[in-house]
């Protein structure tokens, strides 16, 4: 067998290297050379993939690009222009090379189908082509829908951006600075984003200062700009959105001015007028941008989006880009990994899309007293109810991913098994319903409860927000349709269908490598009458052949069902005539076969089978060997051709059945999508419930204020580790916000746990809103609209930015934005500069954080001197940290808490003490650090030398 025999073009040794055939002038090449260089001059940002027979194929210059980053073999396709370089793979392998193009190297890949063009308009054409070859679909990294290798616990955004006006100037002076910060701050920015794979779709209108933040919150896999935007330059467009490195695509739309009325036949359901009037132009014409960028890309598939949900920033507390990152929300500093972040230490979610909701929650947490406090009861009672957690908890795990099942179905795509997958998860919803009811009821029926009728006045028990969820399930037509389903899918005929394909397309890509790679070197490949084909494989397991297998009950229709009952007619009747020619031939090694090339055919195993045949009345023999003969008979060839109709019809039926089926949870998409979202909040309660319960986190108590009232608080990821360890965190309060201390400055020894301390609360307040328990004993937090945090920075080289010009740029967003009910940490702010230089630049920033933005406030800091200059000044408190060393036997320090590094043993030895007092630590203890790190002893002495001289100095000045 050579590769021209598979279905795609033949693969030759690679020749020498010629001049590319692209660039010769432009001739025709053959029809499905040609077609594939059109679609690449049209689709020139794409790497164009054309589908020929059964291989993907790439050809021209992009197969010298791209196919080493691959690992394609590159082979040369010969024409009449000269060689063409071309490389393929199988297409059941299309998904693993979409992922290495379009995730990995960050290349669209325009997907070009091979359709079959009609008899007549061939004819019409005086002949030509068989297929024509038209790109269907652009996948990029925000267009996936239901790709494999997309992350099933996150959302894949596609972001598109409008920017009102035109964009400012960057400062070069003070007085250009001023000018740039009006505009910034006046300059309005609309946002739309969605996600195909789950139908989400939102907006919001901001302006230039809060756009990288809420790109940083977004997250998008991928962001659109208008056309015109291009000239901008990358770095430009970077530095506007924060810096940071997006995938960024533009486009030009063919009408940015409609109107959001327009959108009307890619949502689910029509918006109302009312609805329609809260969106702002600029929401709009963001709108206009990602609705038009998709239909451009999807092309052929019918997306149906959710109606846009209008984010505002009154609704959640804004985190801004630096907190995201340095608080390690979603992924951690040191490897960009979850593992070690917040979300991986509160993720105890068992359904996908449950996952997805918690980290939409934890970097949007909300400022709603009443969702947050819905949230908390739920967690609350399957904290109290763990029999009843683990009820549902049980369920939701043999749920689907309910949101991308019904995108599939949405663009035409899904098969059966989805079908089934999307009818259980229906089936489990009303179980979840019904466990909820009964838990209610019980627990309203128990002694001492004043509801007579647990039914009658559901709005004023204790239970109304579990009754609310009940409320929200909308289950009866879900339900008929789930049943429709199942009564029509035959499950195992649907196991066998997907092991019959499982096994043909393992040994297809199996033959195709060895085909390719011995053509390729001119080696002979094994014939395949020596090779155990699929069908051979499957018989010998017991399951029928592909085209024998049926998914539809044939109850499923009245059309079906006689249909099969043709089908077992045939089927007798093969039986019957394969009997009588057995004994008319007086032979039992006669069979009734088909083949793809041969169709219906009689075979005879015997030593006088071509006697035999001869002496057969109608026989036509067709192929021979030793002992064996092929023939042709009118009656087989009659009824074989009635058993390939009746076949064809329940294949068709199946079909018919199939596409009204999944036009069924169609008309249901969105009482589906509600009905799933429920299932994600109770996974995501249930989550924190668990770990509130196995970590002893408790409620905290929001309120309208502007304190923080938390005792014994701890890190949540820290303490997990270190109790991975074996070893305890040392808890810490934190009362800042009152009338007398808004202000907590905080000294002490380096690693001594300020910058922990300082991280742990305001991971607390994020966890408290987010309506999550809390690492504390205790926690009472007022309202926070904004959280900053100023810990840790980096240089940017590419933007030619120093590590003290990163943390002054953060240190200016922080004063110019934080409010009197915002909450800020602030760690050494004013390092990286001297001493005095960065003194005066901690006295400001506490300056204008304790009278102008007036916000609940965690200053650290290494510069003592701010305590001396700021201890007139009313609401800063003083704390510190401490290390304890050992003396003669005795403590120097008697503070509590003996969790960190120790240094040697003995006389000279000490522990650092985590534990927070009031008071200032005026000595950092660097060269316990430096020692502890392993500097060479000789330079310890040196720096310990240093310091005694330096200190005498100041002794003696102040004398």
């Amino acid at each position: 067998m050579k590769a021209s025999e598979l279905l795609q073009a033949t693969l030759p040794p690679l020749p020498t290297e010629e001049e590319p055939a692209s660039t010769k002038p432009d001739r025709k090449y053959p029809p499905l050379l040609q077609q594939h260089l059109n679609n690449m001059r049209a689709f020139s940002d794409c790497i164009l993939l054309t589908r020929v027979g059964d291989f993907y194929e790439m050809y021209f210059d992009q197969v010298e690009q791209y196919a080493p980053l691959v690992n394609l073999k590159k082979a040369r396709k010969p024409t009449a222009l000269g060689d063409v370089p071309m490389a393929g793979f199988q297409h059941t392998q299309l998904e693993r090379y979409l992922k290495m193009f379009v995730q990995d190297l960050g290349k669209p890949v325009a997907i070009s189908e091979q359709i079959r063009i009609p008899d007549a308009e061939r004819v019409a054409r005086n002949g030509g082509p068989l297929f024509d070859r038209k790109v269907t679909r652009v996948i990029t990294a925000g267009t996936l829908i239901d790709e494999t290798f997309m992350d099933p616990f996150d959302n894949n955004y596609l972001l598109a951006i409008h920017f009102a006006g035109t964009l400012p100037d960057f400062p070069t002076d003070n007085a250009s600075r001023e000018l740039y910060e009006r505009h910034r701050r006046g300059t309005k920015v609309g946002l739309s984003w969605a996600d195909l794979s789950s139908g989400d779709f939102f907006t919001q209108c901001a302006d230039l200062a809060t756009l990288p933040s809420l790109i940083a919150r977004i997250n998008p896999k991928e962001i659109v700009l208008e056309a015109s935007l291009e000239e901008q330059g990358p770095q430009r467009l970077q530095k506007l959105m924060g810096d940071n490195l997006y995938s960024i695509h533009f486009h030009q739309a063919a009408d940015l001015s409609q109107s959001i009325s327009d959108w009307t036949p890619t949502l689910e359901a029509e918006m109302t007028e009312d609805a329609q009037s809260e969106f702002t132009p600029v929401e709009i014409t963001a709108g206009n941008l990602v609705l038009d960028y998709i239909r451009d890309k999807v092309r052929d598939a019918n997306i149906q989006l959710q109606p846009p949900v209008r984010k505002t920033n009154e609704e959640y507390m804004a985190i801004d880009k630096q907190s995201l990152r340095n608080l390690e929300i979603r992924s951690t500093l040191r490897d960009g990994l979850m593992q070690g972040s917040l979300l991986h230490a509160v993720r105890r979610t068992v359904t996908k899309s449950g996952a997805r909701l918690l980290g939409q929650r934890l970097v949007a947490p909300s400022t709603s007293l009443s969702i947050i406090n819905n949230r908390l009861d739920l967690v609350q009672e399957f904290l109290d109810q763990e029999a009843l957690r683990e009820d549902i908890v049980a369920l939701l795990k043999r749920t689907s991913d309910t949101y991308r099942l019904l995108q599939k179905f949405s663009i035409g795509k899904g098969d059966a098994d989805d079908l089934l997958g999307l009818a259980r998860t229906v089936e489990l919803m009303q179980q979840v319903s019904e466990i909820i009811h009964d838990h209610i009821v019980t627990r309203l029926s128990q002694p001492g409860s004043e509801e007579e009728d647990v039914t009658s006045d559901i709005v004023d028990n204790e239970y109304t927000f579990l009754w609310d969820i009940l409320a929200r399930l909308d289950l009866e037509r879900p339900l008929k349709v789930a049943r429709n389903i199942q009564a029509a899918i035959d499950e195992k005929g649907l196991n066998q269908k997907q092991l019959a394909e499982e096994t043909s397309m393992a040994e297809a890509e199996s033959m195709a490598e060895e085909v390719i790679t011995a053509d390729a070197v001119g080696e002979k490949v094994p014939k395949l009458s020596r090779r155990k084909s699929a069908t051979q494989s499957l018989s010998s397991s017991g399951i029928p052949p592909l085209e024998d297998i049926w998914i539809m009950r044939r109850n499923a229709s009245p059309t079906l069902d006689r249909a099969h009952s043709d089908l077992d007619e045939l089927l007798e009747a093969r039986e019957t005539l394969a009997t009588q020619l057995r004994q008319t031939t007086q032979t039992d090694g006669l069979t009734l076969r088909w083949s793809a090339g041969l169709g219906h055919f009689c075979h005879i195993k015997s030593k006088s089978a071509r006697s035999i045949v001869a002496d057969l009345d109608g026989a036509r023999a067709i192929g021979s060997t030793k002992g064996t003969v092929s023939f042709y008979l009118a009656d087989w060839t009659h009824l074989g051709a009635r058993l390939d109709d009746a076949k064809l019809r329940i294949r068709s039926e199946e079909d018919r059945f199939f596409r009204k089926l999944r036009s069924e949870v169609l008309e249901n998409l969105m009482r589906l999508r509600r009905n799933a979202s429920v299932l994600d909040e109770l996974d995501v309660a249930c989550s924190s419930a668990s770990v509130a319960q196995s970590r002893d986190w408790t409620r905290p108590i929001i309120h309208g204020g502007t304190t923080h009232n938390i005792i014994g608080g701890r890190h949540p990821t820290v303490d997990v580790g270190l109790q991975d360890q074996g070893r305890s965190f040392t808890t810490n309060d934190c009362t800042v916000g009152d009338n007398s201390e808004s202000i907590y400055l905080i000294t002490g020894p380096n690693m001594g746990g300020k910058s922990t301390y300082l991280r742990q609360n305001a991971l607390i307040t994020i966890l408290a809103q987010t309506g999550l328990f809390v690492p504390a004993t205790y926690a009472s937090i007022g309202l926070v609209d904004k959280l900053f945090s100023r810990v840790g920075s980096a240089d940017n080289l590419y933007q030619d930015q120093s590590t003290f010009m990163v943390e002054m740029l953060e240190t200016a967003e922080i004063l110019k934005s934080a409010t009197p009910r915002s909450f800020v940490i602030m760690d050494e702010v004013g390092r990286g500069t001297t001493p005095e230089d960065g003194v005066a630049v901690g006295f400001a920033c506490l300056h204008h954080l304790h009278e102008v933005s007036k916000a609940r406030v965690l200053f650290a800091t290494h510069f003592h001197k701010l305590t001396d200059l700021t201890r007139s000044w009313g609401g800063v408190a003083c704390f510190c940290t401490d290390v304890q060393e050992e003396r003669s036997g005795r403590s120097e320090s008697d503070g509590e808490g003996r969790e960190g590094a120790e240094g040697g043993r003995g006389e000279g030895a000490w522990t650092y003490l985590h534990k927070l007092k009031r008071g200032v630590n005026r000595s950092s203890h660097a060269l316990k650090v430096a020692r502890l790190a392993g500097l060479p002893e000789s330079a310890i002495e040196v720096a310990e030398g240093m310091l005694r001289g330096m200190q005498a100095e100041d002794d003696a000045e102040k004398r």
